[in-house]
């Protein structure tokens, strides 16, 4: 795969955004923070590495929620209208973007889905792609 733009915004649109990176993975986690965070069975979540981001409007707007004791978890949000928002963490080459933020296509399909053993019972599921019990074996 090739380096790609991708653009997106939060739902009011006062927050819009670039990234640009090589699309390698695009999961759906299913993990009770993921779905704490969203509202819903899962995130989907797709992740450019190498890859940058660059805030076009409403940086001033960006908030971030570090779960106390989570190394990896952090949600980052509009601080208007609570639409999730794209995060690199700081000293990575990876954007790790909710892929409902895009304003276009994702690039590459699902992969899998991860953390499916938190799977809520209501929560979909029964698609082909593969499913993992926690990280997927590229991630462990």
């Amino acid at each position: 795969m090739s380096r790609t733009t991708l653009s997106g915004s939060c739902l009011c649109g006062a927050v819009t955004y670039e990234a640009t990176g090589e699309p390698g993975r695009f999961y759906h986690c299913h993990c009770s923070r993921c779905r704490k965070a969203t509202g819903t069975g899962h995130a989907s979540n797709l992740f450019l590495q190498p890859g940058s981001l660059t805030w076009l409007t409403g940086r001033d707007q960006v908030r971030e929620f570090k779960v106390p004791g989570a190394k990896r978890f952090t949600n980052q949000f509009c601080g208007i209208c609570g639409g999730r928002l794209p995060r690199q963490p700081e000293g990575s080459d990876t954007v790790l973007i909710p892929a409902g933020s895009l304003d276009s296509e994702a690039p590459i399909q699902p992969q899998a889905r991860i953390f499916i053993d938190s799977r809520a019972g209501w929560s979909c599921s029964g698609d082909a792609i593969a499913a993992y019990p926690g990280y997927a074996p590229s991630q462990a």
